[in-house]
């Protein structure tokens, strides 16, 4: 046969160089902050901050500190019955340095991956902590959702309290419903590949959420201390700058900032967080040197919380192995 004739094999998918990669994000991250920016008066600005009252910023760096605690038990709880046998407080620390690497990353999911590689010791065992990360991410997104609906909807039908509270109820019902038909399909999937196929026995290692179909909800619940608590720390923050307003509406406006900044689109949220915060606080009259204002307190916030992650990670640079599951 002659080798002319022989077509050339398809060029392999190249992904874009991290150095690339990272000057991109960089560069997405500048122009959303000087777009935010661009009508603000920089004495205003600075005006607001000179006369913040910062005992309330400090009331809610404590509080975030606290929340992150408490998701650090969520995700504790959804990894020890996949074998993960490790006290509390190594899976809070293993969170917080999470948060660290968010800071560093494109978005937050960057974390979640080196949550799972500091967890396991071994390439399947990582991608099995993987799994606990999701699990952790989906339960935290589910009471996102179910908060910030409840609330939207209270504050755009004007619903009493007996009618929130419904709505709430039936979200929350139709997120443990899609749980429970996504754990009761693990069996089907295995079923449906050869005995010989890697993917079951990794699939048989999630069954332990199968059959404690209480956990999840426990998760949930968690969660919604999570988001709840999150949107107290943003609410704390602003009345430092002596912005106040209901906490129905910060229950609505920070879990939808937080889910525009898990895209991977700048470095820590930078840039998404003050758009999304001035156009949602714009709607309750909230100036935008102010809503720029409080979005950059939030970020100092959450740099500060993550700087706890990188203390921790340089005090145990020696990613220690998870205990195999027991036989």
């Amino acid at each position: 046969m002659d080798a002319s004739n022989v077509a050339d094999p398809p060029p392999a998918h190249r992904r874009l160089p991290p150095w690339l990669n990272l000057v991109l994000r960089l560069a997405a991250t500048g122009a959303l902050m000087a777009y935010a920016v661009r009508d603000v008066k920089w004495s205003d600005l600075s005006g607001h901050l000179r006369n913040a009252h910062w005992k309330w910023w400090l009331a809610g760096l404590a509080a975030s500190v606290l929340v992150q605690v408490i998701a650090g038990v969520r995700w504790a709880a959804l990894a020890r019955p996949l074998g993960f046998l490790r006290p509390r407080r190594f899976f809070i620390w293993r969170f917080f340095e999470g948060m660290f690497f968010s800071l560093c990353l494109p978005s937050s999911i960057g974390g979640d991956v080196i949550k799972a590689y500091r967890v396991g010791d071994t390439t399947s065992r990582r991608l099995l902590a993987g799994c606990s990360v999701l699990a952790d991410r989906l339960t935290g997104l589910a009471a996102l959702g179910v908060l910030a609906g409840t609330a939207l909807a209270t504050g755009e039908y004007r619903l009493g309290l007996a009618a929130a509270l419904g709505v709430a109820l039936v979200l929350l019902a139709g997120v443990l419903v899609a749980f429970w038909l996504g754990l009761q399909s693990i069996d089907r999937i295995m079923n449906l590949l050869p005995e010989s196929h890697r993917a079951r026995a990794f699939l048989a290692q999630l069954l332990p959420y199968q059959q404690r179909p209480l956990l999840i909800t426990q998760a949930v619940g968690w969660s919604f201390l999570v988001q709840m608590g999150g949107a107290v720390v943003v609410a704390l923050m602003a009345r430092t700058l002596q912005v106040e307003l209901p906490l129905v509406v910060w229950f609505s406006v920070v879990p939808l900032v937080a889910l525009l900044m898990v895209l991977p689109v700048s470095i820590g949220g930078f840039g998404m967080r003050e758009n999304a915060m001035e156009m949602l606080l714009g709607k309750y009259g909230v100036a935008k040197d102010q809503a720029i204002a409080v979005a950059l307190l939030w970020g100092l916030g959450a740099i500060l919380t993550g700087l706890v992650g990188g203390l921790l990670f340089l005090l145990d640079r020696r990613a220690e192995p998870a205990p195999a599951p027991d036989a």
